[in-house]
C-alpha cells in the first residue's frame, strides 16, 4: 500500500502491529500508519454514536472540556447536524478543506454500507488525489480493524452511548445485528430502532448466505425488562431454527411453540419473516399479526396486502402460511413496527415521508423516518419505533454466473 511518493505502508508490518497490540491500541496503530501516509500531524477517529445524530471522539489523552470519562478513556460527543462530519457520513465521500493552520481531511470509515465513523487528519500540505484515494482505502481497512477490536473491549460500546442504557435497553441491544446496514450486489438494507423511554421489545435481524437473504422484524408485548426478555426468547428461537436449516414455515412454527412453551399465558410477539431467493429473486413472507410493510415502486408508495395471522405465542402448535411476497427490481420495501404509528404520532404520514426520501441511501431513509417520528412525538416516544429499508436491485448473485454456477461473492452478515 503506497501513500505519497515518500511513504509506503508495509502491510505485513502493520498486521503484526495489529496482532501484537491490545485491541484498542490496534486501532491507534492503524490510525497512526494512516497518518504517516500523508505526513499528517494529527489523526483522530470519530465513531458514530447509537443515536445516529452525533459522532464521538475517543481519546486517552487529558480530559477535554465537556467530554465523558471512563477510567483513562475520554469521549467527546459532537452533534452531527450541519457539520462536515455529517456530510461525509451521508455522502461517503472524503472532504478536504484548507484552514488557517493547514489542511483538514475527513474520510469515511465504512464496511458494506455500515457507517462506523470518520477519520479526521490535519496536514501541512494539500493532499494529492492519489493520497486522498490511498487514505480512503486505508480507512476502509481500518473499519475491519475496529470491527475485530470491539469484540474484545467495551471501550467502543461505551463511547457510542451518549446516554446510559437501562437494563432493558442493554438486553435489547444484544438482540440486534452487529451491523445495521448491509450492501450487496443484489440489494442494500438498513435497519434502525428508535427506543422508547420505556423499552418496548422491538427487534430486527437479518442474515445472508449463498442462496438467500432472510430478515425479521418483531415487536414483543409489554415494556421494559419483561418485553426485552420475551423478545430474547423469540429472537433466540428464530435464530436457532434458522441455523438448524429449517425453512420459513418451520422457523415460524418452531419460534411460536418455543414462545408458547416458555412464556406466561397472554405473552406474545408480532412479527414478519422474509426470505428472498438470491437466484430466482422470488420472496416469501410470514406475517404474524404485524403491521403491513410499505413499498415504493415507480414513485408510488402503497401498503403490501398480506394476510394477517395470529402473533407468535398465541396458538401452540399453529402452522403459519408462507405467502408470496411481491418483489421486483427497483423496489424499496420498508418493514416497520407500530411505534411508527403510535397514538402520539398520529400526524406522521409514513408513506409521504418514505416518498420524500426516495433519493436517499437506505441507511439515511431509516434515520430520516426515525427522526420524523421523534419530531411528531416531541421526543416523547411511548413505544419503540423500528424499521428496515430494503432496496432490491435483482439480478444473479454477484460473482455467480447463471451458466457456470460459481459461488457468489457475498459475505454472511452478522445474525
Amino acid at each position: 500500500m503506497r501513500g505519497s511518493e515518500d511513504h509506503v505502508i508495509d502491510v505485513g508490518a502493520l498486521l503484526e502491529k495489529v496482532e501484537t497490540a491490545a485491541p484498542i491500541d490496534a486501532v491507534e496503530a492503524v490510525s497512526a500508519a494512516l497518518g504517516e501516509m500523508v505526513d499528517a500531524r494529527a489523526v483522530t477517529l470519530l465513531v458514530a454514536d447509537f443515536s445516529g445524530r452525533a459522532v464521538v471522539r475517543l481519546t486517552s489523552a487529558s480530559q477535554v472540556a465537556g467530554a465523558r470519562s471512563h477510567g483513562v478513556e475520554q469521549a467527546e460527543t459532537i452533534p452531527l447536524a450541519g457539520t462536515d462530519y455529517e456530510q461525509v457520513l451521508r455522502t461517503q465521500q472524503p472532504d478536504v478543506q484548507a484552514l488557517d493552520d493547514g489542511v483538514r481531511m475527513i474520510v469515511p470509515v465504512t464496511d458494506r454500507g455500515d457507517a462506523i465513523g470518520v477519520i479526521e487528519l490535519r496536514l501541512n500540505h494539500h493532499p494529492s488525489a492519489k493520497e486522498v484515494a490511498d487514505v480512503g482505502s486505508a480507512a476502509h481497512a481500518l473499519a475491519y480493524v475496529i470491527i475485530a477490536a470491539r469484540r474484545h473491549t467495551d471501550v467502543f460500546e461505551w463511547g457510542q452511548r451518549s446516554t446510559p442504557f437501562a437494563l432493558a435497553a442493554e438486553i435489547q441491544r444484544r438482540l440486534l445485528p452487529a451491523s445495521y446496514t448491509c450492501e450487496a450486489g443484489q440489494f442494500t438494507l438498513a435497519g434502525w430502532l428508535e427506543p422508547a423511554s420505556s423499552v418496548g421489545g422491538d427487534t430486527f435481524d437479518y442474515t445472508l448466505d449463498r442462496d438467500s437473504l432472510q430478515l425479521s422484524i418483531t415487536d414483543a408485548v409489554g415494556h421494559q425488562v419483561p418485553a426485552a426478555l420475551l423478545a430474547t426468547l423469540l429472537v433466540g428461537s428464530l435464530r436457532n431454527g434458522r441455523r438448524k436449516g429449517l425453512d420459513l414455515a418451520e422457523q415460524a412454527r418452531y419460534a411460536n411453540d418455543s414462545l408458547a412453551e416458555n412464556s406466561a399465558p397472554g405473552q406474545f410477539v408480532t412479527g414478519q419473516l422474509l426470505r428472498v431467493d438470491l437466484h430466482t429473486g422470488m420472496a416469501q413472507v410470514v406475517n404474524a399479526g404485524h403491521v403491513l410493510p410499505l413499498r415504493l415502486r415507480a414513485g408510488r408508495v402503497e401498503e403490501i396486502d398480506l394476510r394477517v395471522e395470529a402473533p407468535f405465542g398465541v396458538l401452540p402448535g399453529k402452522s403459519f402460511d408462507v405467502q408470496p411476497f411481491p418483489l421486483e427490481p427497483g423496489d424499496r420495501i420498508v418493514f416497520l413496527t407500530d411505534g411508527m404509528q403510535e397514538r402520539n404520532a398520529v400526524d406522521l404520514d409514513v408513506a409521504s415521508a418514505l416518498a420524500d426520501s426516495a433519493d436517499l441511501h437506505p441507511r439515511e431513509v431509516v434515520h430520516a423516518l426515525g427522526a420524523a417520528v421523534l419530531r411528531e412525538t416531541g421526543g416523547d416516544l411511548r413505544d419503540d419505533a423500528t424499521m428496515i429499508c430494503l432496496d432490491w436491485y435483482g439480478g444473479p448473485p454477484r460473482g455467480r454466473s447463471t451458466e457456470q454456477g460459481a459461488d457468489p461473492d457475498l459475505a454472511s452478515a452478522p445474525a
